[in-house]
């Protein structure tokens, strides 16, 4: 059997629900007995289901049906972990580094500081329903960062900490872009590296339009959406 032909077979299994999101599929060896192939012709037809978004490996726990994606809106701000909630899934965040550095040119510009100002960068993976969601990192002017802790972010979003130390947050601007998954980064996802990324870089600013955080997030394309509403304007659809 070649392996789109498994794939094909697989991809209809998954559609008709014989596994449910986040079930587990039948090993590889399994499958290899099932179909009469090789293993290797097993993982090549997993590998396509996994590049469409269709399933997703563990290691060494074997491979399982994806979860719907979490739905993330798009005309106005909001935590990784409230949207998490809204899909229904509990969020958890797991901090992996928190220091002081010096700001580089992406950090100095979204802070608009000097490059070499001491920031404080903190990084994190994002959990769903104790799976890899979202790795963040974090910059913040380092007067700002003085008066936090490990423990606080570890408990609390910026977004949280930041109003009750006196900070009024009011407006933040995202760009989204797509990129391919490192070694670093796939291994923080648990994904593959050569996965596809969506990258999104904010800035966010307090109520005197200074920039009091600047954040990279980074979510493996297959367990997110980013959705946005419009505004149908019949001046302008006359235009369009």
């Amino acid at each position: 059997m070649r392996y789109l032909d498994l794939a094909h077979a697989l991809r209809a299994r998954v559609a008709a629900g014989d596994v449910g999101p986040g079930g587990a599929l039948a090993s590889e060896a399994e499958l290899s007995r099932e179909y009469q192939t090789s293993r290797v012709t097993v993982r090549r037809a997993l590998d396509v289901l996994r590049r469409e978004g269709l399933v997703r490996s563990r290691r060494g726990a074997g491979w399982f049906a994806a979860v719907d994606p979490v739905r993330q809106p798009l005309g106005r701000v909001t935590t990784v972990e409230a949207a998490v909630e809204v899909a229904g899934a509990t969020p958890t965040r797991r901090i992996l580094s928190f220091g002081f550095v010096a700001a580089g040119a992406d950090v100095a510009a979204g802070l608009e500081c000097d490059r070499g100002a001491e920031v404080l960068r903190v990084e994190r993976c994002n959990l769903a329903d104790g799976e890899p969601f979202a790795l963040v990192t974090v910059w913040v002017r380092a007067a700002l960062g003085a008066e936090l802790s490990r423990a606080d972010v570890e408990r609390s979003p910026f977004y949280e900490l930041l109003p009750v130390r006196g900070v009024a947050l009011a407006t933040a601007h995202q760009s989204i872009t797509a990129e391919v998954a490192d070694a670093r980064t796939a291994r923080r996802l648990d994904i593959t590296p050569g996965d596809p990324v969506l990258f999104a870089r904010r800035v966010t600013r307090d109520e005197d339009g200074r920039a009091v955080l600047y954040s990279e997030h980074r979510y493996a394309a297959a367990r997110t959406t980013f959705d946005i509403e419009f505004s149908l304007n019949p001046g302008v659809l006359q235009h369009a």
